[in-house]
């Protein structure tokens, strides 16, 4: 396991960026080597707070990635649990998930496997806490009512299976959630905490986010920065790639 901890969120996202950029490279994306992006959903594609929204706008946009090699999960499907198991399929037909990236809750929750979940668990449908949904009313102008309050999620067990996995963790809000996963046992009640079982998992913070370490367990991977820094540097090209 990796704790990479730089001094502020800026720095943090710009370490994770461009290590998914050279991650990418080296995966050597190509005609029948496509790079897939799978995302959890629980809203309409066209909703303005749906993941598929978000992404579009913030990502899909502005990059050259085919849609047909983005999945996303129907939360409108019919048949909710033929959609979960048809998402599974699409992860094993495209050869598994190299690098799962993704961010954590407060309270440790990884994607929306909430406190509690199953850590074998598989692509689902997840009723979703009080705190996330609290956490989530402010993109729905405060509204309890709007907020979604069940979700289509890939299961702890499905990212788990992943080659690698890179979890951000930044501000104070979530120091404590950083102390469970990677100080204390693993405990389903903090979802996160399964990934300290996992071969090739890199946590990547910031400053506020290591409050609720200890100090000799900041400083044991503060001294391995150098380390860690050759991973984004020096950043590959995909013409040196190819």
């Amino acid at each position: 396991m990796r704790l990479v901890i730089l001094d502020n969120y800026d720095l943090a996202s710009e370490w994770a960026a461009k290590y998914i950029c050279n991650r990418i490279i080296q995966f050597r994306p190509g005609k029948d080597r496509y790079f897939t992006l799978g995302l959890p959903t629980g809203l309409p594609r066209n909703h303005p707070e749906s993941y598929h929204s978000y992404m579009w706008n913030n990502f899909f946009k502005h990059i050259d990635i085919d849609p047909n090699n983005a999945h996303i999960l129907d939360g409108n499907a019919t048949d909710l649990q033929a959609e979960c198991e048809s998402f599974e399929k699409k992860i094993k037909e495209a050869g598994g998930i190299d690098l799962f990236v993704g961010g954590i809750g407060p309270d440790g929750h990884i994607a929306f496997n909430e406190p509690g979940s199953s850590l074998v668990s598989r692509t689902r449908l997840k009723t979703l806490a009080m705190d996330t949904i609290l956490a989530n009313a402010k993109y729905f102008d405060g509204d309890l009512s709007k907020v979604p309050t069940m979700a289509l999620t890939v299961g702890v067990g499905t990212v788990m299976d992943a080659r690698e996995v890179m979890i951000l963790i930044t501000g104070a809000h979530k120091a404590f959630a950083l102390y469970k996963a990677i100080e204390e046992g693993v405990n389903h009640m903090w979802t996160v905490s399964a990934f300290q079982q996992h071969p090739r998992t890199i946590f990547v913070c910031d400053e506020d986010a290591t409050l609720e370490l200890r100090v000799k367990t900041v400083k044991y991977f503060k001294g391995l920065m150098h380390v860690h820094n050759k991973l984004v540097d020096p950043l590959y090209s995909m013409k040196e790639g190819n």
